[in-house]
């Protein structure tokens, strides 16, 4: 019998915890695999695969190091598939007197956990999962009243962890070298090929088939090729920071046909299910940049960092200060649906073609490629934001609602009125052409604005203004849109309006 039960959930798989500093017989340890969690978004099956195969070599972990632990397996027989029931089960079979959990990073988990905890007898100790770099409510706290700026938060951060910080000054001069980091790949120096470790999960993805979880996506379960276990999540930060940083941050932004991965570090699965530690991915790439300045100029270095300790904590902080309600805003009250093209990649539009279809086959697709790809069409398009989430949160292997959902429905889709992004991020044609090479093959022109074989991001740009006007226009930072738009002319106005009209009438057949 144990006297302590202690739950891991799927996404707390910290290494570094001082839960496991020191073994206890008292302690048992529960881990599961639960229908609750598979099914309440229809997830990529690979995401499903690789969360499960992270779980087992975990709970190995934990048994190598002498630690009791409880797992169950999808297909247990005395598999509930609910988490506060499968616990109660472990804590009435244990005749436990204390329940232990950490502090789950998504709201629903949050209520579910807390309200299970107050129907117990048994003590409840709740721990923080010793993860982030601030907690819960402290990004809420330090902007208080004042606006949302993300970078007045970074710097704060890199003051506080001292990272990139030369006698209190900014390396380099600058805090921010975003400026330097906008090219498209121009083919100068070699991509890298990407770092697989080739799992054969195919017992794991026969399991799934067989309990009937729907999942999307497609996989070869012999070759499954996410970090699983913490010495692999290492070993794929040690590949970016020799192969990839150095060239990360200039082509950070590039959209590039059949470079599925580019320069970037795919470490967002590894770092969200914590077998990493943010502060760690971040003196790796700082120490390299210290040990080899010349190989790892500053741009680089520092627009990965902004992302981790920046921009990773400011969502974060958004999503704890900003739910329940969160995900219900939808600022332009969108009700369409997302195409059914979505789910297959079967459209004629290049650009869409090739990023569904990477996300299908992958279940990643980098920033660019979901933020003025993806999610430009979606807010063009007039699609409901819930739709947005749901593809978003299923699709992507590091797609955990609480940094899934401020980034789609605020960065994405302002869905929040302006609270993450000061400005909607949307474009035309114009800005994926000079950002890569998808429109060279494409059925529709990206120089055709309007008339036969426009691209639709052209008339849906300029549509998207018009019928926002009344919400945008006061915005400073696009008021430069709408004087172009006004110099069009009503007739060439009009013209728009009509093939963007249409188009969204023919949304499935674009």
């Amino acid at each position: 019998m144990a006297k302590t039960v202690r739950l891991v959930l799927g996404d707390q798989l910290n290494h570094k915890h001082s839960w496991f500093e020191r073994t206890d017989d008292t302690v048992l340890y529960v881990l599961m695999e639960v229908r609750q969690e598979t099914d309440y978004v229809r997830h990529h099956v690979q995401k499903v695969l690789a969360f499960f195969g992270a779980m087992r070599r975990f709970r190995d972990w934990l048994e190598e190091e002498g630690h009791r632990v409880r797992y169950f397996a999808l297909d247990d027989e005395d598999n509930t598939q609910s988490l506060p029931d499968n616990l109660q089960l472990v804590l009435d079979e244990q005749e436990a007197e204390v329940f232990g959990y950490l502090l789950p990073d998504e709201f629903r988990l949050d209520e579910q956990l807390h309200t299970f905890g107050e129907s117990l007898k048994q003590e409840v100790v709740i721990a923080d999962t010793e993860h982030f770099l601030c907690s819960r409510d402290e990004v809420g706290s330090f902007f208080g009243e004042k606006s949302w700026l993300m970078e007045r938060f970074y710097r704060e951060m890199r003051k506080k962890h001292d990272v990139l910080m030369e006698d209190g000054e900014p390396a380099g001069g600058e805090w921010n070298y975003d400026a330097e980091n906008r090219e498209a790949y121009d083919g100068e120096v070699e991509v890298p090929e990407p770092l697989a470790f080739d799992h054969d999960l195919s017992d794991l993805a026969k399991l799934l088939d067989e309990a009937g979880v729907e999942t999307l996506g497609n996989v070869d379960a012999s070759k499954v090729n996410w970090p699983l276990s913490r010495e692999e999540a290492l070993a794929q930060l040690d590949w970016f920071v020799e192969k990839a940083l150095p060239h990360f941050g200039t082509y950070q932004d590039a959209l590039e046909k059949g470079e599925w991965s580019m320069f970037h570090s795919r470490l967002s699965f590894a770092l969200n299910v914590k077998l990493l530690d943010p502060l760690e991915v971040v003196q790796a790439v700082e120490e390299a940049w210290e040990q080899d300045g010349d190989r790892y100029a500053l741009n680089h270095v520092e627009g990965f960092i902004r992302q981790i300790i920046g921009w990773r904590e400011y969502m974060r902080g958004v999503y704890w200060a900003e739910m329940p309600g969160y995900a219900e805003k939808n600022f332009f009250g969108y009700d369409r649906k997302l195409p059914e093209w979505f789910w297959t990649g079967k459209t004629k539009m290049a650009c869409l073609s090739d990023c569904i279809g990477q996300s299908l086959d992958r279940a990643y697709a980098h920033h660019i490629q979901r933020l003025m790809v993806t999610g430009n069409f979606a807010l063009l398009a007039g699609i409901d934001p819930a739709e947005v989430d749901a593809w978003y949160l299923g699709i992507y292997i590091d797609a955990i609602e609480w940094v899934e959902l401020p980034n789609t429905r605020g960065m994405s889709q302002y869905a929040d009125g302006g609270l993450v992004g000061s400005k909607p991020y949307v474009s035309s044609a114009n800005y994926i052409n000079k950002m890569g090479n998808y429109c060279k093959n494409c059925s529709y022109s990206h120089t055709v604005k309007v008339g036969e074989g426009a691209c639709p991001f052209n008339v849906l740009y300029w549509h998207f203004y018009d019928r926002h006007r009344e919400q945008l226009s006061g915005n400073p930072r696009i008021g430069m849109m709408y004087r172009t738009w006004d110099r069009m002319g009503e007739e060439k106005q009009e013209r728009i309006r009509k093939q963007a009209e249409g188009y969204l009438d023919r949304i499935e057949e674009l």
